[in-house]
């Protein structure tokens, strides 16, 4: 058991009035204790209490816990998990449940009386994991850079004829030259107007001379995901492309020169947003301007508009602005930032400027 997250999510729990709370996802339980499965339709959690040793429930059939630092409770496949849970709940309290719990555990949980009331508190545990400590910084370190590698493993296959699914499917085996396990999320790849849509799907276009190509891309490597966007030129890019191009460039170096803590995420959004309106694009800037990112590419806490929470050291997001224009063109630009004690620490270091294959 790590004992420095285990305290972070107590002091969270206590602060939201939550004295016990069941934890599902597989991800916040390795983190926590160092021990993974994935359980698929068998019941996993981790009970935690403000004080007191957490308890696992783990079937037999999942590996052995080991000594993952806390009390196992194992259960066979004739066993009732939900009655083995609602036996060291205390059912004087709610019970603080996980985002990730399916109704076909919470509501037999319910139904036996398991707690007094029944409260989300995910945000518990979301929180605690969103600062990252000094391992997870360099983990966060070393996906990226694999990830810039890929990068240029990407343009070396930027040709004519080759088509949108023929890079994607190639880039798995390149994250695994690279030591990475596999993908954080589906790549894209967007040649011409494709990436006018910001979460195009690869199909079987071929690139054509003068396309404009798109990679939004991330690996995960030692649990840990990156993630990043490059657009690229194959001609001379026109006047209103290299316009569309610098705006989006702007905005993203604007928002990365502003993170700080004490700023709030959503001041990082406009940073962005102003750019891209006072270049007469704001409409095409269709979505936030990024997201958390740690265990999983998207984790909970998205830089927009209306999240009014300051930045604290330690946080990893994403800073990808965007103009996309239909049946024209679409560029964006994305990098990882963690937020220092001053500043931020960009993980990208994949060249922004134009660049023509």
């Amino acid at each position: 058991m790590d004992e420095q997250r285990l305290a972070r999510v107590r002091t969270n729990l206590a602060s939201r009035g939550i004295r016990q709370a069941l934890i599902v996802d597989p991800l916040s339980i390795w983190w926590l204790c160092g021990y993974h499965t994935e359980p698929y339709e068998r019941f996993l959690g981790l009970l935690v209490g403000v004080e007191g040793e957490p308890t696992l429930f783990a079937n037999q059939l999942f590996p052995d816990p080991g000594s993952c630092g806390a009390h196992v409770v194992s259960f066979s496949d004739t066993d009732d998990p939900v009655e083995l849970v609602a036996e060291r709940t205390d059912r004087s309290l709610p019970l603080g449940v996980d985002k990730e719990l399916p109704a076909r555990w919470l509501v037999p949980l319910m139904e036996a009386g398991a707690a007094s009331s029944f409260v989300l508190a995910s945000g518990a545990v979301d929180d605690a994991r969103s600062i990252k400590d000094a391992r997870e910084r360099e983990l966060m370190r070393a996906a990226s850079a694999t990830n810039d590698l890929a990068m240029a493993w990407l343009v070396d296959q930027v040709r004519e004829g080759v088509t949108e699914r023929q890079i994607a499917d190639g880039l798995l085996g390149e994250y695994r030259r690279l030591g990475a396990e596999g993908h954080s999320f589906t790549p894209i790849v967007s040649f011409g107007d494709h990436a006018a849509d910001p979460h195009h799907e690869p199909d079987d276009t071929p690139l054509a001379r003068g396309d404009m190509v798109l990679f939004d891309v991330g690996c995960r490597r030692d649990w840990y995901c990156s993630d990043m966007t490059r657009t690229f030129f194959t001609a001379q890019p026109t006047e209103h492309q290299r316009a569309v191009y610098d705006a989006v460039r702007r905005a993203n170096e604007a928002a990365e020169e502003l993170v700080r803590p004490g700023v709030t995420f959503a001041q990082i959004d406009l940073a962005a947003r102003r750019v891209i309106e006072d270049a007469g694009w704001g409409a095409a800037f269709t979505h936030r301007l990024g997201h958390q990112i740690g265990l999983v590419d998207h984790e909970p806490g998205d830089v927009s508009a209306t999240h009014d929470e300051p930045v604290r050291p330690g946080q990893c997001f994403s800073i990808e602005p965007g103009i996309y224009l239909p049946g024209d063109m679409g560029v964006r630009i994305e990098d990882l930032v963690i937020v220092t004690d001053d500043g931020c620490e960009v993980l990208n270091s994949y060249p922004k400027g134009i660049t023509v294959l």
